[in-house]
């Protein structure tokens, strides 16, 4: 239920082209941004990729995908507290998982469905605080997934920035 709360306040944020008028960054570090609408109260952070690359076959194809993100949510109201998720820019392949490698580390996120389909979480908040300690103390992450199309995507994430901009996070939703 939360995730899929989630789902839809972070749906809103990237309707459209970009991120929409009432999400104005609040400050960037590196290569996240740290974002703190007013309704619903909540703060985020995000980042776009680095490097995509999507292959079929082992062979580098070229797709269309929407808004690939790797986002922290933090949302105090609701008991969310450092959420993950990550969104392909297309949908998932059903019943498939999403790996990430963070300097070694590996995590695996599981695809929402329906509407969600092209969202993907780690399983519980255990695996978020897991993963928000990798991403700490990384400089990159990278996940790969495959679409509903049978592609493989591999997107990078830098990791600078990442730990200042959580921390202005965490103090705007304290």
């Amino acid at each position: 239920m939360i995730r899929t709360l989630a789902l839809a306040v972070t749906l809103a944020a990237l309707a459209g082209p970009g991120f929409t008028q009432s999400d104005t960054a609040v400050e960037a570090f590196s290569d996240w941004s740290v974002f703190n609408p007013s309704d619903p109260r909540e703060c985020y952070i995000v980042s776009p990729p680095t490097k995509t690359e999507a292959r079929r076959g082992g062979q580098v194809v070229s797709v269309n995908r929407g808004e690939i993100r790797l986002f922290v949510t933090i949302r105090p109201s609701e008991g969310v507290n450092k959420e993950i998720s990550y969104t392909g820019g297309y949908p998932f392949k059903p019943g498939s998982t999403v790996e990430v490698s963070i300097s070694g580390n590996k995590f695996t996120l599981m695809p929402g469905s329906g509407d969600s389909g092209e969202w993907a979480w780690p399983v519980s908040p255990e695996r978020d605080a897991e993963m928000i300690s990798a991403m700490r103390r990384g400089a990159s992450a990278q996940i790969v997934a495959e679409s509903a199309r049978g592609n493989q995507t591999i997107d990078d994430f830098s990791l600078l920035g990442f730990t200042a901009a959580l921390q202005k996070a965490e103090a705007l939703c304290q």
